[in-house]
């Protein structure tokens, strides 16, 4: 049976939104699934909506959008009001930035929190990266892809000036995300 996985990462513009969603689907690529993305932001990029959807799948893929959301990853309380509906119920994930995400109580998904936001400020004292400290978690977690495949791929994508921090930062979440999953 062929594995799809339907990813939606949500938050506002400036926080790495869309910068995540090309780092996770072109980890797949490295791993060679089939991937679909497409993204979404509002008139103004900065401080606005912003989401980018990933499918990723070990076949075809025959519609490349999202439909119902596997995995939730949101940054805002408002991309959180607005996608928690849409995750698929008994089997799907919302991981959140517990420093800026209130989760409702009692949905039929599991709900994890992690502080990607305080962990780029107080460890490596960059804001900037809690996107990336986002992405180390959900790889933890989920095993979507392996850390090796997203490594690559922040090497691929990110300038050579931010490369150090990201890939610091990702550890630091694949570190958060193993004491998270316990």
């Amino acid at each position: 049976m062929t594995e799809m996985r339907q990813v939606s990462i949500t938050g506002l513009g400036g926080q790495g939104v869309i910068l995540a969603g090309l780092l996770l689907g072109q980890a797949g690529v490295i791993e060679g699934k089939n991937v679909a993305g497409s993204n979404s932001y509002g008139a103004q990029a900065r401080g606005s909506g912003c989401k980018s959807e990933i499918v990723i799948s070990d076949g075809l893929i025959i519609y490349p959008h999202v439909t119902v959301d596997d995995i939730l990853v949101t940054m805002s309380q408002g991309a959180y009001n607005l996608y928690y509906r849409g995750v698929k119920e008994e089997s799907g994930l919302i991981l959140y930035d517990d420093g800026l995400v209130k989760p409702r109580e009692r949905l039929k998904v599991k709900q994890l929190g992690a502080p990607a936001t305080e962990y780029g400020v107080k460890r490596l004292e960059n804001k900037q990266v809690s996107n990336i400290v986002i992405l180390g978690v959900l790889i933890a977690l989920t095993e979507i892809v392996s850390p090796k495949a997203l490594q690559k791929a922040i090497t691929l994508h990110v300038s050579e000036t931010f490369r150090k921090v990201n890939l610091k930062a990702f550890r630091l979440g694949l570190e958060l995300g193993k004491k998270i999953h316990g």
